[in-house]
């Protein structure tokens, strides 16, 4: 799969709206008063940036949306995030038993 300026473009705004999303449901399940006001104006924001994009990306008639395959992408996307996690977790353990061995 080719990177490409869109691709990077399609990853970036997909995390932006999905963490927007979840961030405000959190905040607006748990806020009070304004708190819970702006979490739902930002659940609302990453749902409605997030369902633009896509169609976007579906419609094809855009020719620069065009040369994005979204799910490919995104798939790719999620298993190298799991490849990362794991290495990730993997040598902070280690690093964690050498520091409380010593």
């Amino acid at each position: 799969m080719e990177f490409t300026l869109m691709a990077f473009l399609t990853l970036v705004v997909f995390a932006f709206a999905l963490v927007m999303l979840v961030a405000g449901i959190f905040s607006a399940y748990f806020g009070s008063g304004k708190s819970r006001s702006a979490g739902a104006c930002m659940a609302v924001l990453g749902l409605v940036i997030g369902i633009i994009w896509a169609y976007l990306l579906a419609d094809g008639s855009i020719s620069v949306f065009d040369e994005v395959d979204a799910f490919d992408l995104i798939y790719t996307a999620i298993i190298d995030l799991i490849g990362i996690l794991i290495g990730a977790l993997i040598a902070v353990g280690i690093f964690l038993v050498v520091v409380l061995k010593s």
